[in-house]
């Protein structure tokens, strides 16, 4: 019976060692949990000062990044005033920018020079013999014509048009019989049309020889503009009963295939697709029954011929012009095919093209270029150049183009590095700077103290302020304060307080100017970008600071990381040690309960 209770008792208390007994104080009445914790605690306390020494850190990084780039900025401007070139620069002005733009190199010689254009240059033109297509009714038969689908200019839309006040329908289906007969029809048979195949032309006629009225502002069919019929027979003068088209109807159709393109004798490509005519020596190549009009004018057009080709539907004829001006001709060729024959380009009218004529600095010797764009070629003068756009003819006088020293680009310059300075010395000293709350409390600056920072103020300041005597000026210019710079006595900046002397130092002191930032031993921009190269490069010392701030950092990462894993190894070592004496406890209760129970019922 007593081994029994005994074995009955072990098996309680082994089942004691369950989850249950996780919980703080089950049966020990102990807040075990909270003591973990605190442990815990107690063991993370030096993270907090690690903490704050990894924000310090972050912050002069970053203060120091923000350093760099204003370093970065001062130092493309230093660049720009190292070079002498720089100094060289001149501005071109033109007296009448309508007649002529002008432009200038650094090698420039600065002076006036007037320019009297007598003539501009043109493109020579080829052009092509008119009316090359077929007329608008080859057979002299006015019912095969559909008037929607005739050779017009333009397609004939459907709609009104009036003849002598009287309203005459048309749809793009009727033939031009049709039209004629409409028209005598609504004027009660006072007006009669015909067409001669021979002159391609459409003419009205009034039966009692009164004068012929056409249009009103209410036709909305385009026919009377397409038939080139008008009141006054294009003379200027009213017509007196008769009314003929003031030039042959036909025209070429530009989107159907060559030898469909209604011109007065088919297109061929020699019978096999591969017809080519040359322009200029260049060779075009073109398929009669696959290529159309506007095809092979598209390919001249993107050609490396130099020529612009397109249609003149008002004259009936194709035109060439070259891309370039001057008084050049254009050659052209059929190869294979008649091409150039058909449309009349090869027995065409070259009307040349205008030369280029001046006169320079009032000389009575023309000087001639092909080109509009005057350089150094035609007028002597290097680098400039003039784009001559009219004629100084009548009452457009000479123009005059005036080259000088490019004072005002250089002024800019010099302002923007003087900015740039005083944004790297403004944003260091703020970082720099304690200041004191209205409670009294005191708070250095992420920079306080620092002596990089400190270095980089002082000795851009001590480079700023220093005297130049450069040899070989005459000593006008030896510091800033020359060019009209000064402190302002409260901080590192400095500022333009005169602008009139560095408007005169550069006009009248440019090589003092000059050296002063440029000489490759004293020049101040010379020995601002050693100092800023030295400073921020990959090698440099500020760069050299900036690593090992982030090396800091990450170290504190690395520590505070493994403090974390530490902690939570030992917590759970606590928590494991902690339920192991909630399991005891709660077997040692049992046994003295039941202990307890044996006694009271004399079992024991």
């Amino acid at each position: 019976m007593a081994s029994s209770s005994v074995t009955s008792i072990g098996t309680s208390a082994s089942s004691l060692t369950g989850s249950p007994f996780a919980v703080s104080g089950l049966s020990s009445g102990m807040n075990w949990q909270t003591i973990v914790q605190e442990l815990g605690t107690i063991e993370r306390a030096p993270e907090t000062q690690w903490q704050n020494q990894q924000v310090a850190f972050n912050q002069k990084n970053a203060a120091y990044t923000t350093v760099a780039t204003d370093l970065t900025n001062l130092q493309l401007d230093a660049q720009t005033l190292l070079d002498p070139s720089f100094y060289r620069s001149v501005v071109a002005s033109s007296s009448a920018s309508s007649v002529a733009t002008v432009s200038a190199a650094a090698s420039t010689t600065p002076g006036s020079y007037v320019f009297n254009i007598s003539q501009l240059a043109t493109p020579a033109q080829m052009v092509g013999n008119s009316n090359v297509s077929q007329v608008l009714d080859p057979g002299g038969d006015p019912n095969t014509v559909t008037v929607g689908a005739a050779g017009f200019a333009t397609p004939v839309t459907a709609g009104t048009f009036t003849v002598n006040g009287a309203t005459v329908n048309i749809a793009t289906t009727d033939s031009l019989q049709t039209v004629f007969n409409n028209i005598s029809s609504a004027t009660g048979g006072k007006v009669t049309a015909s067409y001669n195949a021979t002159t391609d032309k459409i003419s009205l006629a009034s039966s009692d020889g009164s004068a012929i009225v056409l249009g009103s502002t209410t036709d909305t069919s385009n026919f009377l503009g397409e038939a080139q019929l008008y009141n006054d027979n294009g003379s200027g003068t009213t017509n007196t009963g008769t009314i003929t088209s003031t030039a042959p109807l036909g025209h070429l159709n530009m989107a159907a295939t060559l030898n469909a393109s209604d011109t007065q004798t088919t297109i061929t490509d020699g019978g096999s697709g591969n017809g080519a005519f040359t322009i200029n020596g260049v060779t075009i190549n073109y398929n009669a029954s696959s290529d159309t009009l506007q095809n092979v004018l598209n390919n001249i057009n993107a050609s490396a011929a130099g020529v612009s080709a397109a249609y003149d539907p008002i004259n009936n004829r194709f035109v060439l012009a070259n891309k370039s001006t001057g008084d050049v001709g254009i050659s052209m060729q059929d190869v294979t095919g008649n091409f150039l024959a058909v449309t009349g380009l090869s027995g065409g009218t070259l009307k040349h093209g205008q030369n280029l004529v001046y006169t320079l600095n009032g000389s009575s010797q023309n000087i001639v270029s092909q080109s509009n764009t005057i350089g150094a070629s035609s007028s002597g003068i290097t680098g400039l150049t003039v784009t001559a756009l009219a004629a100084t003819t009548g009452s457009i006088p000479p123009v005059t183009v005036t080259v000088g020293a490019d004072t005002a680009g250089i002024s800019t310059a010099i302002q923007k590095f003087v900015t740039d300075y005083n944004t790297t010395q403004s944003y260091i000293s703020s970082q720099m700077a304690v200041t004191t709350a209205p409670d009294g409390s005191v708070t250095a600056g992420t920079l306080t103290g620092d002596t990089n920072a400190n270095d980089i103020v002082t000795t851009l300041r001590s480079m700023a302020t220093a005297v130049k005597n450069i040899a070989g000026t005459s000593g006008a210019v030896k510091t800033l304060a020359d060019l009209g710079f000064q402190s302002n006595g409260h901080n590192n900046t400095i500022a333009l307080a005169n602008p009139g002397t560095l408007t005169s130092a550069l006009t009248n002191s440019l090589n003092d100017v000059k050296a002063l930032f440029s000489d490759p031993t004293y020049g101040l921009a010379v020995q601002l970008n050693k100092y800023i190269t030295a400073t921020i490069s990959p090698s440099g010392t500020l760069t050299g600071q900036q690593a090992d701030l982030t090396k800091q950092s990450t170290d504190i990462t690395t520590q505070i990381s493994n403090l974390e894993n530490k902690i939570a190894s030992d917590t759970a070592m606590w928590n494991s040690e902690f339920t192991n004496m909630e399991t005891a406890t709660a077997a040692s209760n049992q046994q003295l309960t039941y202990l307890s129970q044996g006694v009271a019922n004399g079992s024991l």
